[in-house]
This record gives structure tokens, C-alpha cells and sequence, in this order.
């Protein structure tokens, strides 16, 4: 029986999951088809992008910074075992290009941007103002999901880009001001370690991370009324909550997947 019980259980679980990824397509391919016929698309889509670019620009500008600055120290001291501290632009360009830059800026924005999203359409469910917009025949996907899809398939790659240029003047100021390295070989090194297909991989891996995250808490803000465990302002929390923790996740696990098919 308890064998039974365990099946029943995992199988309705699995149906859950598959039943909340096939409702998350619907909605995402709902969202970019309601573009076509949108009005005054494009101011929204700026809006979009001041909320998820300018109001953005100090934690990208600072956790970059400090990204480079440890990836400078702690690069610098592993190299220096080997005799290898020319080569500490290589190792501290191609990490951020390729792997923290996308990731812990995507991190970063799912953890201001998205939750600020999440959590304003969560309210505007919660008191009713999306029924309001369907009921005034306003598609509100095309209102509210649609401009923040499309701004975050430009902002991602151009923060993304922003956070890799300011990594790499840090981790220069670890290796050259800190510890002595000379600025021309760690320059010198970090633009011959890069190539096209590096910065191609981190744009395609920042543009990717945007759309999923930022869909992603659009979708638990916008079904925040489907919350089963509380209802009101808990489940706004709830669902913003859920948001940033599936976000996170799923841009480690689209960056493993990227980096697979592209490696």
C-alpha cells in the first residue's frame, strides 16, 4: 500500500510539473504573439528597459567590480604557483566572458528586476486590475508581459556586456595596482584569450537567461491568484518568491546546456 501511495504520489507530482511547464509555453508563446497587434508598443518596451537597465546599472556595476577584483586576487596567487602570472588576463577574461558574466548578471537582475516584476503583477492580480484591462478588451499580455520580454532580450546582453568591461578593469586593478603585474601584459593577454565565438557564446547565453527569467516571474506574478498555499498578499509573496528561486535555477541550468551544445 505504502508502495502504492508513493507511485500515486510521484506520478500526480509529475503530471503537476508537466500540467505548469506546458501552461509557462502557452503563456510565453501568448505573450510574443500579442505583439503583433499591440499598441504603442514601443514606449512600453522603453519603460521596460529603464526598469530593468537604468534602475539595474548600480548592483551590475558594483557585483562586477568586485567580481573582477577577486577573480584578479585569487587568479593571480594560483598562477603565481606555476610561474604563469602573464597569464592572468586570459584566466580573468575568459571566466567572465564566458561563464560569470552572463550568469552573475542574470542572477543579479532576476534578483531586482524580476522580482520587482513578479511582485507588481502579483498586486495587480490581487486587486483585480488585470481583469480590469480584459474586461476593457486590453490583451494583457500585450500590456504588461510582452514589452518586458522583449526589452529583456536588449538589456540582458547590454548589461551583460557592461558587467564583463567592468570585471575585467578589476581584475586589472588586482593584478597591476595590487600586486605589481605590469597593465600592458594582463591587457595584452585578455584581448588575444578572447575571440568571437567567446563573446558570441556569452551574448546568445545573456539574451537566453533574459527571456527565461524574466517570462518565468512574469508568469508566477501574473498567476499569483493560482497560489494553492495562501492567498491575498502571502501569495504574492508566495509567488515572487517562487519566481526568484526558479529564475536562479534555470539559468544555471540553461548555462550547462548552452555551454554543451556550444563548447
Amino acid at each position: 500500500m505504502s508502495t502504492h501511495r508513493m507511485l500515486r504520489t510521484l506520478g500526480r507530482y509529475s503530471l503537476s510539473i508537466v500540467h505548469e511547464l506546458g501552461d509557462f509555453a502557452l503563456f510565453t508563446g501568448q505573450a510574443f504573439s500579442s505583439a503583433l497587434g499591440a499598441r504603442r508598443l514601443g514606449r512600453r518596451i522603453v519603460r521596460a528597459g529603464f526598469e530593468q537597465g537604468v534602475r539595474c546599472l548600480p548592483v551590475i556595476l558594483i557585483v562586477g567590480m568586485f567580481t573582477g577584483l577577486v577573480l584578479g586576487l585569487q587568479g593571480y596567487y594560483v598562477l603565481n604557483r606555476f610561474g604563469s602570472e602573464s597569464l592572468l588576463g586570459t584566466l580573468v577574461s575568459l571566466s567572465l566572458v564566458r561563464e560569470l558574466g552572463p550568469a552573475l548578471a542574470a542572477l543579479m537582475l532576476v534578483g531586482q528586476a524580476g522580482s520587482a516584476l513578479a511582485a507588481e503583477l502579483g498586486i495587480q492580480r490581487n486587486t483585480e486590475q488585470i481583469a480590469a484591462l480584459e474586461t476593457m478588451g486590453v490583451s494583457s499580455h500585450a500590456y504588461l508581459v510582452t514589452p518586458r520580454l522583449l526589452a529583456a532580450l536588449v538589456v540582458y546582453p547590454m548589461q551583460t556586456a557592461l558587467f564583463v568591461t567592468v570585471g575585467l578593469w578589476g581584475g586589472s586593478l588586482s593584478g597591476s595596482l595590487l600586486l605589481g603585474l605590469e597593465p600592458g601584459v594582463y591587457w595584452s593577454s585578455a584581448e588575444n584569450a578572447v575571440k568571437s565565438q567567446d563573446v558570441r557564446e556569452c551574448l546568445i547565453k545573456a539574451a537566453t537567461f533574459g527571456l527565461l527569467t524574466i517570462a518565468l516571474c512574469a508568469y508566477h506574478g501574473f498567476n499569483a491568484h493560482r497560489c494553492s498555499s495562501a492567498t491575498g498578499a502571502r501569495a504574492v509573496s508566495a509567488s515572487t518568491t517562487r519566481a526568484v528561486v526558479q529564475s536562479s535555477i534555470i539559468v544555471l541550468a540553461a548555462d550547462y546546456v548552452i555551454t554543451s551544445f556550444l563548447v
